[in-house]
C-alpha cells in the first residue's frame, strides 16, 4: 500500500500537537525517549532516559563514552500519549484505512510502539513516513519505506584492488624499471588488533603483488631504537612506503616517530609537511592520509557531486576529521566541522548533504541529525556488547544504521563501508611512491 506524503495528511493531523511540550497532568515522554513530568509549579521536568540496552543502536560501556558529546542532544521535544495516540490513529485512517485499534491496551501498545520506534517527530514528509510505518508496525502490518542504497566500500575495494594490481604488472613490465614496489610495517609490542591489521596489510600487497616487509619491535624497545628502524627503512631503496602503526606504547613519543619517517615514503600522509600542504591551498600533499581519502573515493566512485555541497565532519582528529574536512574543501564543499565542543549538533549536521561520522562514540548519529536524502559515510567501528555474539560483541559504526537507512538516500555500512578502502588507499600510496622514485607516470 503506497504511503502518502505528508502534505496529504497534514490536514488530518494538524491537531495532533506532536511537537509541543504538553503541560497536561499526564506524562509525557521525549522523542529521545525521556520523561517530561509535570509538576505542581506547571513546570515540566526531564527525567533522563535510560542508556540503550536493546534495540538496533545499543552502545556499551566498554565503548568511547558518548558524554564527550554531551552537548549532542536535541532540543527537548515531549510527545503526550494523546498526541501520539491521536497523531497515530490519524496516520491509520488515512494511510491504513484497514486498521483499527479496538481497545484500550492496544491504544497503549501502538503509542509506545510508536515512541519506540520513531528517531523523531518533526514536521517533514520523511520523518512522518516514519511515523507511518511505527504506527502499521504497532498493528503487526508492514508499510512500504524506501532504503538508502548501500555504500559497498568492500566492492569499491576491491575494484581499486584489480585497478592496483594491473598496474603494478605494467610497472614491473617497463622497460629499463623492473620495479615492484615495497611497503614497510613497523609493529612495536603485541596488541592482538594491531597485529590482526598489520596481517590484513601483507594480505593485500600479495594480493596486488606489492612486496611487503615487517619489522617487529618489542613493547619495551626504547623511543631511540624505533626511530633507527624508521631510518632504516628510509634509505632501502627496494622499501617505496614506510607505515608506524599506531598506537606506539606510551612510552614512545608518536609525533617524533612519524616526523622520522621520511615524507617521500609517507605513505600513511601523517606527516607534518603532507598534512601542511594538504592544508594550503594550490598545494598538493605527496600522500593525503588512508581514511580520509576513502571516504573521499566513495563518494567519487558513487558518483555523489561535492561541489557546491553542505558537508558536515562529526569529529576533528588529525586522523580522519581534520583530513576529510580539508578534502571536501578542496571539492569545493561548504563543510562545517562538529566536535565535543559543538553546541546542538544535530541541528548543524541536519543542514548537511554530506555527513562523514568520524566522532568514535558508537551510534552517536541518529535519524534526528540526518537530513532526508542526505549521504552518509560512517566512519566509525566501535564494539558494543552483544550476549548473542560468540565474541561477546558486535562492530557498529558512530551512525545508527538501522534508523539512518531511512531517511539517507545512501550510507556505507559498518563493517563493510570504510574499513576496506583504508587498506586500499595505501596500498594506492604505496605505488604512487614506487612510481615517483622512479620519475614514472602512468595512466
Amino acid at each position: 500500500m503506497k504511503v502518502p506524503s505528508f502534505g496529504s495528511l497534514r490536514s488530518s493531523v494538524k491537531s495532533a500537537p506532536m511537537l509541543l511540550n504538553l503541560s497536561s497532568r499526564s506524562s509525557s515522554f521525549c522523542a529521545g525517549g525521556a520523561a517530561v513530568v509535570p509538576a505542581k509549579d506547571g513546570v515540566n521536568r526531564r527525567i533522563a532516559a535510560a542508556p540503550h540496552t536493546a534495540g538496533p543502536c545499543v552502545t556499551s560501556s566498554h565503548s568511547p563514552d558518548a558524554s564527550r558529546f554531551s552537548n549532542a542532544a536535541s532540543p527537548t521535544r515531549s510527545i503526550s500519549r494523546s498526541a501520539v495516540t491521536s497523531a497515530a490513529a490519524a496516520a491509520r485512517g488515512a494511510a491504513f484505512p484497514a486498521l483499527r485499534i479496538s481497545s484500550s491496551s492496544q491504544r497503549s501498545r501502538a503509542w509506545q510502539n510508536v515512541l519506540k520506534r520513531l528517531p523523531t517527530l518533526e514536521t517533514s514528509q520523511k520523518s512522518f513516513q516514519a511515523l507511518l510505518v511505527a504506527a502499521a508496525a504497532a498493528e503487526g502490518e508492514t508499510a512500504p519505506a524506501n532504503e538508502a542504497a548501500l555504500i559497498d566500500g568492500k566492492a569499491i575495494a576491491e575494484e581499486i584492488k584489480r585497478e592496483i594490481a594491473a598496474e603494478v604488472k605494467r610497472l614491473q613490465a617497463l622497460p629499463g624499471a623492473h620495479l615492484t614496489p615495497g611497503l614497510a610495517v613497523v609493529l612495536v609490542g603485541d596488541r592482538k588488533d594491531s597485529q590482526s591489521y598489520v596481517r590484513m596489510k601483507k594480505a593485500a600487497c600479495a594480493e596486488t603483488g606489492i612486496t611487503s616487509f615487517g619489522v617487529d619491535l618489542p613493547a619495551d624497545v626504547s623511543e631511540e631504537e624505533v626511530v633507527a628502524a624508521v631510518k632504516e627503512l628510509n634509505d632501502n631503496p627496494d622499501v617505496h612506503g614506510v607505515l608506524v602503526q599506531l598506537p606506539l606504547p606510551k612510552h614512545i613519543n608518536a609525533e617524533r616517530v612519524l616526523s622520522a619517517v621520511s615524507i617521500d615514503k609517507d605513505v600513511d600522509g601523517f606527516h607534518p609537511i603532507n598534512i601542511g600542504q594538504l592544508a594550503m591551498a594550490g598545494r598538493k600533499p605527496l600522500f593525503v592520509p588512508c581514511t580520509p581519502k576513502g571516504c573521499i573515493e566513495l563518494l567519487i566512485r558513487s558518483k555523489v557531486p561535492m561541489e557546491g555541497k553542505r558537508a558536515v565532519v562529526i569529529g576533528r582528529s588529525n586522523i580522519v576529521g581534520t583530513p576529510a574536512a580539508m578534502l571536501l574543501q578542496r571539492n569545493n564543499a561548504t563543510v562545517t566541522v562538529v566536535h565535543s565542543r559543538t553546541k546542538d549538533p544535530p541541528s548543524i549536521t541536519r543542514e548537511a548533504d554530506i555527513v562523514i561520522a568520524a566522532a568514535g562514540v558508537p551510534n552517536l548519529v541518529r535519524a534526528n541529525w540526518l537530513k532526508p536524502g542526505c549521504v552518509v559515510i560512517d566512519v566509525g567501528i566501535n564494539p558494543v556488547d552483544d550476549p548473542s555474539s560468540k565474541r561477546g560483541y558486535r562492530l557498529v559504526g558512530d551512525v545508527c544504521f538501522e534508523e539512518a537507512k531511512h531517511i539517507a538516500s545512501a550510507i556505507t555500512p559498518v563493517p563493510g563501508g570504510v574499513g576496506p578502502m583504508t587498506i586500499a588507499m595505501l596500498l594506492s600510496n604505496t605505488l604512487e611512491a614506487a612510481k615517483r622514485s622512479k620519475g614514472v607516470q602512468l595512466e
